[in-house]
């Protein structure tokens, strides 16, 4: 190890902000709680949002549904319009969907009946929060959202054998709905997520239907409109065999040639996916969601949203954790699993023909939205497109907001999963700026032992204009990416090493099994992160280890796959302590043999970067 002869100078602070942080989003206004705040576009050009609200927090008594218009992207909005006005029954989670001829209608639950407290499935216990119960019901506007019409129209649900076996053996039905309604074929569908058993976690039986009506679009007189409930059947969309009993919050949209996709939520520690080829009569057997590569996805309890964008391509809201590992862990069915839903990762799909129809294939995942607080639950989305924009809703329960997504980050997305389905030619990338160091220095020259290496960024300074001098982030990053070839996997081996005789620096070595270590130290904080175990002897890997100063995310990305800790871990990816400043140690970096190629840079890469980079030169 080797020292510098004086401290490396922290920079100054980045000027732009994170524009992923939750506090860069524009607010939609609410009362106290804040849910589902989903946004259609009126033949007006305003964004029409409807949101759940309340005085108190999720299914306090009171809670209700309210629309805002803004004809300036989110930045300001009207005053709210309740659409159940001066009803203190609870009218909870609403969805909206445009017909052609501009009227809008929203769609939610309705405590009609004024129930205000129920059994659980055993019946020993009592709950008095009645918000996903009584009648489905929908309003409509034909004023683009300025008011709602006076009658309320309920939508017969046909029950299903879950309703039936419920504790009030049918009398009374459980529901909620999250999902965006569609139109197909001239004919709205509606999801809807049917609840057999309240007990652990509350829903602790889920599955879900679509709610289809061949006449709602073109009926002057909606409430006389006819529905049908599907599947067919006794039974709605649920967990592959041998899966847990919830399934739940089931998001739809339509492929180019008119099958309907569907991706919902479980306890299983994977999404669920499924396909309908016959407008939502019979399903595909449900699966567990994969990427392209045939690795499945992992997901908690959580809202997960699938979108078919203008161009025919795909987005997909997600948390990229959870497995065997979340599945089997103590607590999981008990509330457990609703955790860790920050941050916030995006995954872009695209269709491709199988055997058996066309279907999705969805690529490795990027980060798009976190909050400081890992604690802090962002989910609910909504996605709007305008002018080649995008912009995605969300709340954390308390504030709702807008943020305006890179357009630039999502057709690289696309790009780089097009390349690897080989939709499109690859394109030599060039070394991503800023780039602070690359080794060799010239194509064919011998790499060095040794090499000078300049100052690396800081994530944490000192804030000079503060009275207490108190320290501040700086939301930089750093990536380490190299090209390596083991011999064997021993333990132990030092790869790249810029430690001084303190100890300041990073080291990145192998680990057990296959597995790149990183060890990061500012001589008063140390942090180690292990990448999955997927390295093979004798094969060159390419690998890219990131460091995500926005929301303090360390990752691995080896040979263009990012690493979600596989059926070892729940996470792949990990944080590193709020309170590490830099790491910068010797004036030198260190570098074994096996190193083939080095670089580093002065922010993580993306995704999408370091796959297109694992294939030059593969």
């Amino acid at each position: 190890m080797t020292s510098r002869s004086s401290p490396v100078p922290a920079p100054p602070v980045p000027t732009s902000p994170d524009p992923r942080h939750l506090s860069h989003g524009l607010e939609i206004p609410t009362e106290s709680y804040s849910d589902q705040p989903y946004v259609v576009r009126s033949d007006d050009g305003a964004w029409l949002c409807c949101v759940t609200t309340g005085p108190g927090h999720e299914g306090a008594e009171g809670q209700h549904v309210i629309t805002l218009r803004s004809t300036d992207r989110g930045r300001s909005w009207s005053e709210p319009v309740p659409v159940e006005p001066g009803d203190r029954r609870e009218n909870s989670y609403a969805v909206m969907l445009k017909a052609p001829s501009g009227r809008v209608f929203i769609f939610y639950n309705h405590n009609t009946d004024n129930v205000r407290e129920i059994l659980s499935h055993d019946g020993r216990q009592t709950i008095r929060r009645v918000d996903s119960l009584g009648h489905y019901v929908f309003r409509y506007s034909d004023d683009h959202g300025r008011s709602w019409s006076r009658e309320r129209c309920d939508v017969p649900v046909r029950p299903f054998r879950c309703d039936r076996e419920n504790v009030h053996g049918g009398r009374l039905c459980f529901f909620w709905n999250v999902g965006r309604p569609f139109v197909l074929d001239g004919r709205a569908y509606v999801p809807l997520h049917k609840v057999g058993r309240l007990g652990r976690g509350f829903f602790e039986q889920s599955e879900g239907v679509l709610l289809a009506s061949d006449n709602l679009l073109s009926e002057p007189d909606p409430a006389r409109a006819r529905w049908e409930t599907l599947p067919d059947g006794e039974t709605g969309l649920r967990t592959p065999p041998g899966g847990g009993p919830v399934s739940e919050e089931q998001s739809c949209c339509v492929l180019s040639d008119g099958t309907i996709y569907c991706v919902y939520r479980s306890l299983d520690g994977h999404p669920v996916e499924s396909y309908s080829r016959d407008r939502g009569h019979t399903w595909s057997p449900p699966r567990y969601k994969c990427f392209a590569d045939g690795r499945r996805m992992k997901h908690p309890r959580a809202a997960n949203f699938a979108w078919r964008c203008t161009n025919g391509k795909y987005l997909y809201w997600f948390h990229n954790h959870g497995g065997r590992v979340q599945r089997e862990a103590p607590g999981n069915a008990d509330g457990g699993a609703y955790d860790d839903r920050n941050p916030v990762w995006l995954s872009a799909g695209l269709e491709i023909e199988t055997p058996t129809g066309r279907e999705i294939a969805w690529s490795e995942p990027e980060i798009i939205l976190y909050d400081d607080d890992p604690y802090v639950r962002i989910s609910y989305p909504d996605l709007i497109e305008e002018d080649g924009r995008y912009y995605l809703t969300e709340t954390q329960k308390d504030i709702a907001r807008v943020h305006e997504i890179p357009a630039a980050l999502i057709e690289e997305m696309w790009a780089a999963l097009a390349e690897a389905l080989g939709l499109a030619s690859s394109v030599g990338n060039a070394t991503p700026e800023p780039c602070l160091l690359a080794l060799p220095a010239r194509p064919g020259a011998a790499m060095p032992e040794r090499a000078a290496l300049p100052a690396l960024p800081w994530f944490r300074v000192r804030d000079g204009n503060a009275a207490d001098y108190r320290g501040k982030d700086t939301g930089a990053g750093l990536a380490i990416e190299l090209r390596v070839s083991l011999a064997d996997l021993a333990a132990g081996c030092v790869l790249l090493d810029n430690r001084d005789s303190a100890g300041r620096g990073f080291c990145l070595g192998t680990a057990a099994g296959g597995a790149l270590e990183l060890t990061l130290n500012d001589g008063q904080t140390e942090n180690r992160w292990t990448s999955d175990p997927v390295l093979r002897p004798g094969r060159r890997h390419h690998v890219v280890a990131n460091l995500d100063g926005g929301p303090r995310i360390i990752s691995s990305i080896i040979d263009g796959r990012l690493c979600d800790g596989g059926d070892t871990r729940q996470f792949g990816w990990g944080r590193f302590n709020p309170y590490l400043r830099h790491v910068n140690g010797g004036c030198e970096l260190r570098i074994a043999p096996a190193v083939a190629q080095v670089w580093l840079y002065a922010r993580p890469l993306r995704t999408a970067e370091a796959v297109r980079r694992s294939r030059e030169g593969a």
